[in-house]
């Protein structure tokens, strides 16, 4: 289908690609100055006085500030079921075990109510996911981690740019915060991610461990006006650096990223206003009049449209829309069932929430007229659901 919409698309300029040729003309293709002025700019527009370390994806990211809090064999973090399988599995890459807490049913972010029965021993730290942008409801959570002596590592993946109580995410009281810049993302990299921090000692170590576990980065090395063929290696560490060329994507990305909110903010409200009266639950708003950063617009299938998720899915493509779920929930995938001997029913919420859920297509690229082809497909869709809803009613009838 030629005129197939897919579900995300990023949007690149031709300012990206004049920094990207920039840098290639540079001789400098891996970490070096990009990647430094990417760090400050990012680290400015954050705000707080934090310090931003780029890194070649977000996983990289929560995988190195784990490592920092210490986290090892025999520990557990706390966090959610709804959310993409990285968020767990750097837990289990440092021997720990993660702790499943279910959804708030309303926001898909994680319950803090539920947060506390969940403490052990064994606990060392809460993963709270953004989940869409839409910020968690941080401060009872920030109360909980006190309160036990916890670190909070802030999966942020979803949330740029987005406010809690008026403060962007990465500059809560948390101990640290990490960025996705994956190819879907409100602003992108191709991949990519940035952790944030106030923390001297987790910017230090995860500063060295990006890189191999050694006390210099390369541009350091290299540009020096001094001897400096010498470093010493800490720790054995990983190679979770960024590239100066990803580095020139985010440069000029970042200078979007309010304008990319507001499109996207733009985009979610005229999709809640055309499609309020129809049999499905809207993504929830931020209160307070906080910022949403609108990564995903994830509708629910209300009962009452009398058509499966799956069906739903397959009649958006067939009129040239791509959808998609967000998210399977990882105590429904093998290896965590497996692992944790988990079964659908322990996170209600997290399941229901699963069986009802539906990703539109919402990103900067999309015309006015392609979300216009949006909204009559999901009216189409659901008016023929409900038509044979009617019909098998009144057969039964």
């Amino acid at each position: 289908m030629n005129n197939f919409l897919p579900f995300a698309l990023p949007d690149i300029g031709e300012e990206e690609i004049a920094e990207v040729v920039d840098s290639l003309r540079s001789g400098w293709l891996t970490t070096g100055p990009k990647t430094q002025r990417f760090e400050r700019e990012f680290a400015d527009f954050i705000g707080s006085d934090v310090q931003a370390l780029a890194v070649n994806s977000a996983t990289a990211g929560l995988h190195l500030v784990l490592e920092a809090f210490g986290i090892g064999p025999g520990d557990e973090v706390i966090t959610t079921p709804y959310t993409f399988t990285a968020t767990a599995g750097v837990i289990r890459h440092l021997g720990a075990d993660p702790v499943f807490v279910d959804i708030d049913p309303k926001t898909f972010n994680l319950d803090p109510t539920k947060i506390e029965r969940a403490i052990t021993e064994r606990t060392k730290a809460i993963i709270p996911v953004h989940f869409a942008g839409l910020a968690c409801d941080m401060q009872p959570i920030i109360e909980i981690a006190r309160r036990h002596g916890l670190k909070i590592l802030e999966d942020a993946a979803h949330a740029l740019p987005s406010t809690y109580h008026d403060r962007l995410i990465g500059t809560l009281d948390t101990d640290a915060t990490v960025f996705s810049f994956y190819a879907t993302k409100t602003i992108t990299t191709g991949e990519g991610g940035m952790i944030v921090t106030r923390d001297e000692a987790i910017a230090e170590r995860c500063r060295a461990m990006r890189l191999h576990g050694i006390s210099r980065d390369a541009f350091d090395r290299y540009t020096s006006t001094k001897p400096a063929w010498h470093y010493e290696v800490i720790a054995p560490g990983f190679k979770y650096n960024l590239t100066d060329i990803a580095s020139s994507i985010g440069l000029q990305q970042l200078k979007k990223a309010w304008a990319f909110q507001e499109r996207r903010q733009e985009m979610a409200e005229r999709y809640d206003a055309e499609l309020a009266d129809l049999p499905i639950t809207l993504p929830p708003q931020p209160e307070n009049g906080d910022l949403h950063s609108w990564h995903l617009y994830a509708i629910r299938l209300n009962d009452s449209a009398g058509i499966s998720r799956e069906d739903f899915i397959q009649q958006m493509a067939a009129r040239g829309i791509g959808c998609s779920v967000h998210f399977i929930p990882l105590h429904l995938h093998p290896y965590w069932q497996k692992a944790y001997d988990l079964q659908p029913h322990d996170f209600p919420a997290a399941w229901r929430a699963y069986e009802q859920a539906v990703s539109l297509p919402l990103y900067t690229k999309m015309t006015d007229d392609d979300q216009t082809r949006v909204i009559e497909a999901v009216k189409d869709v659901l008016a023929g659901s409900r038509v044979e809803l009617l019909e098998e009613e009144s057969v039964v009838g």
